[in-house]
């Protein structure tokens, strides 16, 4: 049976997350479930693990509020918590980017193929609170949250998370953008493609994926020691078209939703990765 890997983003009423903030957060989460103990040797989460990534690497965004969002959290699974980029007024946001990290809490589709670092593919695709809580934390301006979850089968997908909606993740940006930092992986997205908040955070995902398949251990565990540390941005064309040139791992979706098939999406510019 299909495997899929389901991203959840919590998205209140009055409070919702910054565009980019989203997608890096939410392949901040892949990376966090691919490198969790539980995720390989006799970890809980192996065997789903191994399946999912020995066959395609679908992954599905969804997003939650309120006691939906409780309930996601009940579930086996990683949540991790943005910056706060890209959301005006967000003292917290400037503060996690001088760190460099967001908070990562533990247990509780895209089809692409990727280009220069293996094959993947799929179908493009906080804490626990009370319902209505997330209203209470303010308009706009709040880091993101997305919970990532182990791989099921396509129809063993949990019914809390099955129900839950896929249309709704369109977020925008609000501030600027800080300046990239040297030797921080960026995550580049084709300029010319248009697609929604969670399609790119899937897209995004899959770029993540690929760079960490295609680094050797040690840089894995540099990469997890800073949790993950990434930026994602939307390349001009003529960088885009210079990127395209190198050997940098490209995810290429398979078309099944708002894109053409064979649509490059995402390339992932790790700073030991060549080109």
């Amino acid at each position: 049976m299909e495997q899929v890997l389901t991203l959840v983003v919590r998205v209140e009423k009055k409070a919702r997350p910054s565009q980019t903030d989203a997608l890096e957060t939410a392949a901040r989460a892949v990376l966090a479930i691919l490198a969790d103990e539980r995720s390989y040797g006799e970890g809980e989460w192996a065997e789903a693990m191994s399946a999912w990534q020995d066959n395609r690497i679908r992954k599905i965004t969804k997003r939650a509020r309120g006691i939906e969002w409780r309930r996601a959290e009940a579930l086996p699974g990683i949540t991790i918590t943005g910056t706060g980029v890209g959301a005006g007024g967000n003292e917290r946001a400037d503060e996690a980017r001088g760190e460099g990290i967001g908070e990562a809490r533990g247990e509780g589709a895209d089809e692409a193929r990727g280009e220069g670092a293996g094959e993947s593919r799929g179908e493009g695709a906080g804490e626990a609170r009370g319902e209505g809580a997330g209203e209470s934390r303010g308009e706009g301006g709040v880091p993101a949250e997305v919970r990532v979850f182990p791989p099921t089968g396509v129809d063993d997908v949990p019914p809390e998370l099955v129900k839950l909606q896929v249309s709704g993740t369109d977020f925008e940006d609000t501030a600027d953008l800080p300046p990239l930092e040297p030797g921080v992986p960026v995550l580049w997205i084709n300029p010319a493609l248009e697609m929604s908040s969670g399609k790119a955070m899937a897209q995004c995902g899959h770029a993540a994926q690929l760079a960490w398949w295609s680094l050797p251990d040690a840089a894995r565990k540099d990469w997890q020691s800073s949790s993950f540390r990434l930026s994602v941005r939307t390349a001009t064309p003529a960088h885009w078209s210079a990127l395209l040139k190198t050997t940098l791992p490209v995810v290429q979706d398979a078309g099944f939703t708002e894109i053409a098939p064979g649509s490059k999406t995402v390339i992932a510019d790790h700073p030991l990765l060549t080109r």
